[in-house]
């Protein structure tokens, strides 16, 4: 089991661990003592994982267990289901003293951080991860938020959960597609900090150590996140890939999920950089082999044009101007920020 502070404005704990949702009524007893325990899942995670949590909190001694549930799927991380959750907890009374358990991906952790922030100005909630994606990269950090038609996690904010619980154990549930889509926000935090991951990941493929890895993407994101927790320098390095991802996103209208997107994205920008003189041919090689290792997308499904257009909805956009993260090498990458104008072209050097 690992445990590692997260010491942002409100501190919490990520403990990372087999078995943990057998023991997380009597964590969730001790730290928040709520009168009211809400599990959030939706249709993949409820019928999977909420006996099992539900058995926990009667376990502790919770006086009162509540579930909202809806249909899985990005699409459904919208303002329509937002607030059906709001009007949920409303309902039923939850008050300040309650707390709210995200147990999913990150749709369920992002929507359900979101309705936490902003119910009575922010009730108590705890991330418990059940994917590659949510494990090593969304639980943690505060970032909250639903789409919008106009554009992906365009409404949100930043609101710690009170603790992350990861069960490795839900890992072994996910189909090996679903695993291996996460695995690209895995890459991404071997890419920005550290080759020995990277070595790891290339050398294990799908086999690595998942306790290690996960934790070690877990501390790369507590570092950036302590040092810019609200997302104005430094913790934009965690959006490499993600500017080119997300409009492929867009343009699939959330067909394409967000970790193959992702590698699409990092593929695209990784190709780019060498054209443009910023990374080395071995490191663009070194990107697409382990992308390829773990047979993750690398190639654009749409053009230039239309991804540059949906990228001027990306939240990242300020004014004029995008940032984009390049990889100079392996463990090393660079915040950039360009002209909305040139994006197209920048696209059009990620095309294969």
């Amino acid at each position: 089991m690992t445990h590692i502070s997260v010491p942002t404005g409100e501190p919490y704990e990520v403990i990372l661990g087999k078995g943990l949702l057998d023991t997380a009524g009597e964590r969730l007893k001790k730290m928040l003592d709520p009168e009211t325990a809400i599990i959030v899942a939706d249709s993949h995670t409820g019928p999977l994982f909420r006996g099992k949590l539900e058995n926990s909190l009667k376990k502790a001694g919770i006086p009162n267990i509540l579930t909202y549930g809806f249909p899985a799927g990005e699409a459904r991380k919208n303002a329509g289901t937002y607030l059906s959750m709001l009007s949920f907890l409303a309902d039923h009374s939850v008050t300040r003293k309650d707390c709210l358990l995200a147990l999913g991906g990150g749709v369920v952790g992002d929507l359900t951080g979101f309705a936490a922030a902003t119910y009575l100005r922010g009730i108590p909630y705890v991330q418990l991860p059940t994917t590659v994606l949510a494990v090593s990269d969304s639980s943690v950090g505060g970032k909250t938020a639903i789409d919008l038609p106009e554009g992906k996690n365009l409404v949100g904010c930043f609101y710690q959960p009170a603790l992350v619980l990861a069960d490795l154990d839900t890992l072994d549930t996910l189909p090996t597609d679903i695993f291996r889509e996460g695995c690209g926000e895995v890459i991404k935090y071997a890419v920005l900090f550290d080759p020995e991951l990277f070595e790891h990941l290339s050398e294990k493929g799908l086999n690595f150590d998942r306790e290690r890895v996960l934790s070690q993407c877990v501390r790369w994101k507590r570092d950036v996140v302590v040092q810019d927790e609200h997302d104005h320098g430094v913790r934009q390095l965690l959006n490499l890939g993600h500017t080119i991802g997300h409009a492929v996103e867009r343009c699939s209208n959330y067909q394409i999920s967000h970790g193959s997107a992702v590698a699409m994205g990092l593929a695209a920008i990784t190709r780019a950089a060498r054209k443009m003189g910023i990374c080395e041919k071995e490191t663009e090689e070194a990107v697409l082999s382990m992308l390829n290792t773990f047979g993750l997308p690398v190639s654009l499904p749409y053009g230039p044009k239309e991804l540059a257009q949906a990228a001027l909805h990306d939240k990242k956009r300020s004014g004029g101007s995008i940032s984009c993260i390049f990889p100079e090498e392996i463990g090393k990458c660079r915040i950039q920020s360009l002209p909305v104008a040139e994006l197209e072209g920048l696209i059009a050097l990620g095309v294969e």
